[in-house]
């Protein structure tokens, strides 16, 4: 029979890809408005939390709203019921709505925001485009009794440890003897309380990087026999891989600046779109960043990016770009609703490990402000 979760369960889950940490000091994620200790059937994802996104939700009985977009942003001086912002506060409270936000966090996250746009328009060998930190490699050695050691290094490996390059499940395996002696209270899986025992182990060694601990740790408790759990979790000298916003990377071959337009216009679904540039000049290299990314100009230059696609570019800004030859697309802010189904998707993946009876929908609800005409 499925059980139902708390909303907390589904975001420590969702955290596993997107961890808080990865946002930028100035942002605002996490819990917006509500409680996460509930019970938890409807889960709806939305890019922002507009009053028409709220009515939605309230219609189709929505006990979570994930968002991209922080609906708490700047401190709250009032709750006025005569403004949207207002009303929005007041009937997710009325309804038992809760609503969390990922935002910087999620453009960060390897397989977030910057890489689905990324693979949407077709750019491969991929790099971050502005790095923020670097996410750094520990070593992690469990003991394991030898009849669990293949089906334990299968589940971890299964789950991305023991990643190097374009090699996956690499472990390093000793044999030795462990002992032990369980004490009152124990239930041990081997072995009689008040005894010493020994075991033929295996010592399995690989690699995790630091954002992959929390979430390791758990499945190596579960995929393990024992009641206690002898590890170690060593951070190395290995430098890890850089983690930060967009992304930069190629086409499968060049195409001219007016085609890729074209090919921006119909992957991303938007009917028009801001472009500098030559438009009959082959482009390849490409710069990606959703939302507003006029401040990292500079970065898309100095990796030689060909285009830049970014949103909210202003004038002057874009006058820059165009001076040191940099062709800069803008398709807009809203082109980050592709974080919709991605989100979805991830979350019904895991409920569906949970053995949990939670439905996710995605909101039809347009958030976009402009009209194209």
């Amino acid at each position: 029979m499925n059980k139902t979760v708390l909303a907390n369960d589904l975001i420590k889950a969702f955290e596993q890809w997107a961890s808080k940490s990865l946002a930028y000091d100035w942002d605002n994620v996490g819990l917006q408005v509500g409680t996460l200790n509930k019970k938890t059937q409807k889960v709806m994802v939305t890019l922002d939390v507009l009053e028409n996104v709220v009515d939605e939700a309230i219609t189709k009985g929505v006990d979570l709203i994930i968002a991209h977009h922080p609906i708490l942003f700047k401190p709250l001086k009032q709750i006025n019921l005569d403004t949207a912002s207002g009303r929005v506060i007041q009937k997710l409270m009325k309804h038992d709505i809760t609503v969390y936000a990922a935002h910087t966090n999620l453009d960060i996250a390897k397989g977030g925001v910057s890489d689905i746009l990324a693979d949407y328009l077709g750019v491969e060998d991929t790099e971050v485009l502005v790095p923020s930190t670097q996410d750094d490699w520990f070593k992690l050695i469990v003991y394991v009794p030898e009849s669990h050691a293949e089906s334990f290094t299968e589940a971890i490996g299964d789950a991305g440890a023991g990643h190097i390059g374009n090699y996956s499940h690499c472990v390093f395996q000793t044999k030795g003897t462990g002992s032990f002696k369980p004490l009152d209270g124990t239930d041990p899986y081997i072995g009689t309380q008040g005894e010493i025992e020994k075991v033929d182990e295996i010592k399995v060694e690989t690699i995790i990087s630091q954002s992959q601990v929390a979430k390791f740790l758990p499945i190596v408790f579960e995929a393990h026999p024992y009641e206690e759990v002898a590890y170690d979790l060593i951070p190395l000298g290995n430098k890890g891989e850089p983690v930060g916003a967009g992304r930069i990377g190629v086409l499968p071959e060049p195409i001219s600046l007016q085609s890729f337009c074209e090919h921006v216009k119909e992957r991303l679904d938007v009917p028009t779109l801001r472009v500098t540039g030559d438009l009959t000049k082959k482009v390849k290299k490409i710069a990606i960043l959703g939302g507003s990314g006029e401040d990292f100009i500079v970065n898309a230059k100095r990796m030689g990016a060909d285009v830049y696609v970014t949103g909210d570019m202003t004038f002057h800004e874009a006058q820059d770009a165009w001076q040191m030859g940099l062709n800069v697309v803008d398709p807009g802010h809203y082109v980050e609703k592709v974080m919709k189904k991605a989100v979805k998707d991830f979350l019904e993946k895991e409920i569906k490990t949970m053995d949990a009876s939670v439905e996710v929908i995605v909101s039809t609800s347009n958030t976009e402000p402009f009209q194209f005409i």
